[in-house]
């Protein structure tokens, strides 16, 4: 069982601050793959918010978003 299966299963936040995917989430498991999964209003969270999770700015997110956007254009092409 992978640690945020176990995190999830048990509601249990994580602790490991140096995985890739801990974020300082303040009422979450600190995972991200689990906060995707889960909660319903991460749609509605804006990249101010976004980037305050990650320590990074609002621009790096858009910078991060679009990378991201574009990426997966060109695997949809390939």
């Amino acid at each position: 069982m992978k640690c945020y299966e176990y995190n999830k299963k048990h509601e249990k936040a994580c602790e490991v601050k140096n995985c890739r995917y801990w974020v300082n989430c303040y009422n979450k498991t600190n995972c991200c793959l689990n906060i995707a999964e889960e909660d319903e209003e991460i749609s509605k969270l804006t990249l101010q918010d976004i980037g305050e999770m990650f320590n990074v700015t609002r621009m790096r997110i858009c910078q991060i978003e679009k990378t991201a956007i574009k990426k997966l254009k060109e695997k949809l092409q390939a």
